[in-house]
């Protein structure tokens, strides 16, 4: 099926600042959706369901992963997330840019439903730092800590297969590198074509090559 709506996936190691950039991101700008992830995890903070997550029971969340509702789901530090399938397929149809903030193991299986996703792996600029930040958050024990850098290693090793790679070493500067990726994928001949077709049609201009529609 063709979709009218951008698919972008952004994925990282806890810690290294994904959720903020998507944060920042999303306020700059106001056509991208977020796609609100389903877990079993309890809420931290000030989350809010149905906002940041939508929190179910482990049971639940099972029953909805049998009836294929998950577009892709996977066990993440021993709580489960998954997208919704429905919400997504309807958001593109309707030309909305959708982003999925969602681990290594969701994005392969995105890439396996849709192979025009653009996907973006953030990086932190070392273990060192890596570290320093989860301790600077002040969420997890120590034990949980060595835990999320275990498979931090695991996790970046999974790098080689996204698109795009932005080192975090400065906020505001990966940020810029974010949005640029953003901009950059709405630019391409077949976005414009399906953006501005008025345009295209007074200039007498034809239907992109399969190179250009991929």
């Amino acid at each position: 099926m063709e979709y009218a709506g951008h698919l972008f996936v952004v994925a990282a190691p806890s810690g290294a600042g994904k959720s903020s950039l998507v944060a920042e991101l999303l306020s700059r700008d106001p056509a991208l959706r977020l796609s609100v992830s389903t877990t079993t995890r309890p809420p931290r903070g000030q989350e809010q369901d149905g906002r940041e997550y939508c929190f179910v029971r482990r049971d639940e969340f099972e029953r909805r992963a049998q009836a294929g509702e998950f577009l892709e789901w996977a066990e993440v530090h021993g709580n489960l997330y998954g997208t919704s399938r429905t919400w997504l397929e309807q958001r593109r149809a309707e030309g909305v840019d959708v982003l999925l903030e969602i681990d290594w193991q969701g994005a392969a299986q995105v890439r396996r439903h849709f192979g025009n996703a653009i996907t973006v792996f953030i990086l932190p600029p070392s273990f060192e730092e890596l570290e320093a930040r989860l301790r600077r958050r002040g969420e997890d024990s120590d034990a949980t800590i060595v835990r999320r850098l275990a498979e931090a290693r695991v996790e970046i090793a999974q790098a080689v297969h996204f698109d795009f790679i932005i080192v975090n070493r400065h906020f505001h500067e990966a940020v810029r590198e974010l949005e640029s990726v953003v901009v950059a994928q709405r630019l391409r001949y077949a976005a414009q074509r399906r953006a501005h077709p008025e345009v295209f049609q007074a200039l007498g201009i034809g239907s992109a090559s399969p190179a250009q529609r991929t």
